[in-house]
């Protein structure tokens, strides 16, 4: 009759051995490649200009509908298929709110001014995809992300949820449009390489490409009430 056994009990005989030379190696050369993988995400962050650290203050979900709301009655300029449309001034904090299945409201900036975009969600994680560039944040309830932003380019642009949201995701886009400077005519179509620069004090503006998203450090300090 085989024996059982258990982690209580353990079995008899030698049932471990010492590693050979080779497994020391693949071991060795795992763990030097993990440790290499662990320094270029701090290292990425720094030195490649991948990843903004925006603010990442906590907010109640209902409370930031509440401050969406009232950014919405306070600038409000019409509708559009039956959401509001929003026009703040330049250098005005601009709120957009993530839910099942829509980006609430539509904005309305000026191409050149600098405005300070709060991202959250009232439900579940949604994913911030401004197109046609390779513009991508997590948003996610509870959280208030901020960004200071200029738009450089004026023109028509959508923003898609890239995160699954349940049966209504590929329904959920959101718009912003960024109207020309004074003086200067609008565009066609959006020039590749320009959309919104992040705006730093600690670091020049960079703008967002089509083919790679070049942040800067930017935004401001605080928790939304």
């Amino acid at each position: 009759m085989e024996e059982l056994h258990s982690a209580l009990v353990a079995p008899q005989g030698v049932w471990w051995k010492r590693a050979g030379k080779q497994e020391k190696v693949w071991v060795t050369v795992s763990f030097v490649w993990c440790m290499i993988l662990f320094a270029m995400m701090p290292l990425w962050h720094i030195k490649g200009g991948q990843n903004p650290s925006g603010i990442r203050a906590t907010v109640d979900p209902t409370a930031y509908q509440r401050r969406v709301e009232q950014f919405v009655a306070d600038y409000k300029t019409g509708t559009e298929a039956g959401v509001p449309v929003v026009s703040p001034p330049p250098g005005s904090d601009v709120y957009l709110l993530a839910r099942m299945w829509q980006w609430y409201p539509a904005l309305v900036l000026e191409e050149g001014k600098s405005y300070v975009l709060h991202l959250s969600s009232l439900d579940i994680n949604h994913g911030f995809n401004l197109q046609p560039f390779n513009v991508n944040f997590q948003v996610v309830p509870g959280y208030d992300y901020g960004l200071r932003i200029t738009p450089n380019q004026s023109g028509d642009y959508r923003i898609i949820c890239n995160e699954f949201c349940g049966i209504g995701h590929h329904l959920m886009t959101g718009k912003i449009l960024v109207k020309p400077a004074l003086g200067a005519t609008s565009s066609a179509a959006p020039a590749a390489g320009t959309a919104l620069a992040l705006v730093s004090s600690a670091a020049p503006a960079a703008t967002f490409a089509s083919s790679e998203a070049r942040l800067a450090q930017a935004a401001p300090q605080g928790v939304v009430q």
